[in-house]
């Protein structure tokens, strides 16, 4: 599989401009950074490093808190700026990578080495929720800060949703390196915002 990036240095200009919106307290170029890191200590295990590399470039590359499409609008702005510089067959699987962060359901692949891409790729965008409780925290504090427009009753409704649908899944990471690294703090981190949510008044 071809390694070469496909994100030139025109086009990270543009996207990291795209994650530096005054809006943005989480989904932003540390975000993104974060991810690529995570993407090197863990390149041996992917098929296909340059997919990943721009499905994690890409995925948040349109985000409004008030939308339901940003997955959607950012998979297709990748089909735009990537269209005839990669074959359509990896274009695709880049595409339905960036549209399954958008339920953390693995894509509908049938090849094994697409799937396990695609699960390295959710697991690294989750990869937050078993941070150090500090880090959690202040992930927590600048999500709550990128939907400010939600009265707090319906934001600690819909979180508290978010919080128990991760805690509900056997597992919140799908593959065993990162559940051995992340799973028992996530699990932790989570429970006790979700408690921190429901002791509020």
């Amino acid at each position: 599989m071809e390694k070469q990036t496909l994100i030139d240095d025109p086009l990270k200009a543009e996207l990291s401009a795209l994650y530096q919106a005054g809006d943005r307290h989480y989904h932003n170029l540390v975000h993104i950074k974060a991810m690529l890191a995570l993407a090197q200590e863990y390149q041996g295990l992917l098929d296909d490093p340059g997919a990943v590399e721009a499905a994690i470039w890409f995925h948040d590359a349109i985000y409004d808190s008030s939308a339901r499409d940003n997955e959607a609008k950012s998979a297709e702005l990748a089909e735009k700026r990537l269209a005839g510089h990669v074959d359509p067959h990896r274009l695709a699987r880049i595409e339905a990578m960036i549209n399954a962060t958008a339920t953390h359901q693995l894509p509908p692949f049938r090849d094994e080495d697409a799937l396990n891409d695609a699960a390295l790729l959710l697991d690294m965008d989750l990869a937050i929720l078993g941070a150090e409780p500090a880090v959690f925290d202040a992930y927590e504090t600048a999500v709550r800060l990128e939907y400010g427009w939600v009265e707090e009753p319906m934001w600690r409704a819909g979180r508290a949703a978010v919080l128990k649908s991760f805690l509900a899944r056997p597992h919140i990471f799908y593959t065993t390196e990162f559940r051995d690294r992340f799973e028992a703090q996530a699990r932790e981190n989570l429970g006790r915002s979700l408690q921190a949510l429901q002791d509020q008044p």
